[in-house]
């Protein structure tokens, strides 16, 4: 087994064509282009899917090899995940060549092996570079061809770095610097999940609204922070994929996620000192305003502001880089209850907001105080996940009826709005753990 930690770009024809000179500023070594091909597998039932799970057989002249890359971690465009590879004779499925600890207990390797199918398949020309970067050897591939499903497929053309050796650091170090280039955006969406998407005759997904963060039981205040991190990045780059597919409404949801990121920082303002993260939120803050421009092109996902604000933050979660600005005192608040910290915030955020809305009349003081509600309910899906689903939905849906009612101005039932929202009952404890 090896874990597997590479950084995927999509790149736009003119970003690819710079690559080779931009590569040549370091110690490099090139490989001829070669034409691969992968076959992807699964059962009828998505099997595979639900472990998450994926199953692969590569050609690559006469050469086979069978791959299953198990559940692992994704940040942004940082991929992490153990891989399992098995050299073949030919192109045919043998899983119980594969380490018998990987399955499930009680697996029947038997049936799986029958039960599995191709599902999609990739085909594309790889071009290699094995470069020194620092202390490290990182893999350049660049991949140009198509994920085909059945009759329908997506044009590929990729850039991914592999670290071979060294540290996570100098590899996204070395995706920063490559990020000056323009033409690259970050990668969410693996190979395989795009061929699954094809599969599934989605050829353009839906918008996705901001859920409510469900941080792991017994979560401490840095896990929580983290997962509100990795969330608002998640969402943000969702809707990339969908504003670049020519979804217009998919930017609302891409400043959402934008606006999400700044709460964040504001709710553990407290507890990660400014200068941890100062670069980033000026970074955020040139976004949000080249956003706000009138008219802004989906191109925008392809510049280096857009690219290196994304690896900037996936390299702060990942590296957890609020860490050496922090005393023994903030790490100990850091490792307490998040439960506790989100009871004590939902009652700050409920506090503003009765306070906000407590004697208010005129569709224009609405209309002034409206971007302070919405930046609160952000704030609360951020922080309500560990509580009872049904009142927090509740409480949620309205102060959002109160918010929607003042973007469409509907006047007349602004004040009977209000009072629903503001005699809503806590869902929340004061107090205690």
């Amino acid at each position: 087994m090896t874990i597997e930690i590479e950084v995927k770009f999509i790149a736009t024809p003119e970003g690819a064509e710079k690559l080779p000179a931009r590569l040549a500023a370091w110690p490099n070594q090139h490989s001829a282009p070669q034409k691969l091909t992968n076959i992807y597998y699964e059962t009828p039932d998505r099997q595979l899917r639900r472990w998450d799970m994926g199953l692969r057989i590569r050609g690559f002249g006469d050469s086979y090899e069978m791959t299953l890359k198990a559940a692992g971690q994704s940040v942004g465009g940082l991929h992490q995940r153990p891989e399992y590879n098995v050299p073949l004779e030919k192109p045919e499925l043998a899983i119980a060549q594969l380490p018998a600890e990987i399955w499930p207990q009680g697996c029947d390797l038997d049936a799986l092996q029958a039960a599995l199918q191709p599902l999609f398949s990739t085909h594309f020309i790889r071009e290699k570079w094995v470069v020194t970067y620092l202390n490290s050897e990182i893999e350049v591939a660049f991949d140009r061809g198509e994920v085909q499903a059945g009759e329908l497929s997506e044009p590929l053309s990729e850039i991914e770095l592999e670290l071979k050796t060294g540290e996570r650091a100098e590899l996204l170090a070395f995706a920063a610097e490559l990020a000056e280039m323009g033409g690259l955006r970050l990668g969410s969406l693996s190979k395989a999940a795009r061929g699954y998407g094809l599969a599934q005759g989605k050829t353009q997904p839906e918008l996705r609204p901001l859920p409510v963060l469900k941080a792991k039981p017994k979560a401490t205040v840095e896990e929580g922070m983290s997962a509100a991190f990795t969330l608002a990045l998640s969402q943000w780059q969702y809707h990339e994929e969908l504003w670049l597919r020519g979804d217009k409404a998919a930017l609302r949801e891409i400043n959402k996620a934008l606006e999400t990121l700044r709460q964040a920082f504001s709710l553990f303002g407290t507890l990660v000192p400014r200068k941890a993260s100062s670069e980033l939120r000026q970074q955020l803050t040139g976004l949000v305003e080249a956003l706000a421009e009138k008219k802004p092109q989906p191109s925008i996902c392809f510049t280096p502001l857009w690219l290196q604000t994304q690896l900037a933050l996936t390299n702060w979660i990942a590296s957890a880089g609020w860490r050496p600005f922090i005393d023994s005192k903030t790490d100990a608040k850091l490792q307490s209850s998040f439960k506790r910290f989100c009871d004590i915030m939902l009652g700050r955020v409920s506090a503003d907001l009765k306070e906000t809305f407590a004697h208010v009349r005129q569709l224009n003081e609405y209309q002034d105080k409206l971007t302070r509600l919405q930046r609160q309910l952000l704030a609360a899906h951020l922080l309500a996940g560990a509580y009872d689903e049904t009142a927090v939905a509740a409480w949620l849906g309205e102060w959002e009826q109160l918010a929607h009612a003042i973007k469409t101005h509907q006047e007349a039932w602004l004040d009977s709005y209000r009072h629903q929202a503001l005699k809503q009952p806590v869902f929340w404890k004061n107090g205690g753990a």
